[in-house]
């Protein structure tokens, strides 16, 4: 059997598999039995097992459940309500004022949890409601969450970077250092995006006469104390 039968016998094989309903993984680990079968290697479970006890034993996977455990601790404590309360007064003025806030709140979050899941959860349980509370349009709203809820994937640390560092076999922490500044660019656009909507749709801006002095908003910055020690850390 040459090469292109066998190619062809794979992808209909890995398609019917999908199409089944099979998850992802084990669709793929079919794929490979049935092509090592079709090649005349009979020595997959061999394989298998090396290959896969030489990916579970790299430590640098050691960082995926501490980071998913971390982002369950945070998901229960007031981390998200001092990000909230430490960002309002500061950006109260700017055009797009609270949708801010779920920019900047996912952009420090995802500096924390490495995890975009994490962040969409943990900062839309807190802003969603009181911008929805306080008149913000809900498209909006949730748009800016869920746009900005991706930085996960980016700002360091990353599960999907460590992932793919270790599947690649490239440094993490060059990928680290490499997603940093697009993820600080897609923040500045998503507020920059915010702020041209904002000012273009101001019917659907709701009206906010709220001061902060200056002494309160220096007193709101400690709020984000926490947050910075973690991210430094």
């Amino acid at each position: 059997m040459n090469e292109l039968s066998i190619g062809a016998i794979l992808l209909v094989v890995l398609f019917t598999l999908l199409a089944s309903g099979t998850w992802v993984a084990l669709s793929l680990i079919s794929v490979a039995a049935v092509g090592m079968l079709l090649i005349g290697n009979d020595s997959f479970g061999l394989i298998y097992a090396t290959t896969t006890w030489g990916t579970v034993s790299d430590w640098s996977l050691a960082a995926l459940p501490l980071f998913i455990w971390m982002g369950e601790i945070l998901f229960r404590t007031r981390l998200s309500q001092d990000l909230f309360e430490g960002l309002t007064p500061w950006l109260s003025r700017i055009p797009g004022a609270l949708l801010h806030v779920n920019i900047l709140s996912c952009g420090m979050f995802a500096a924390v949890s490495g995890s975009s899941a994490a962040t969409a959860a943990t900062i839309g349980k807190m802003t969603l409601p009181e911008l929805k509370r306080k008149g913000y349009d809900d498209k909006m709203a949730i748009g800016t969450l869920a746009g900005s809820g991706t930085l996960g994937l980016l700002i360091p640390p990353s599960i999907i970077l460590i992932v793919y560092g270790v599947s690649a076999e490239v440094s993490i922490s060059r990928l680290f250092i490499a997603g940093a500044l697009p993820g600080l660019m897609l923040v500045l656009m998503f507020i920059g995006y915010t702020i041209f909507w904002s000012v273009k749709n101001k019917t659907r801006m709701p009206v906010d006469n709220t001061y902060y002095s200056i002494p309160t908003k220096f007193k709101a910055l400690l709020k984000l104390v926490p947050v910075a020690c973690i991210v430094i850390f």
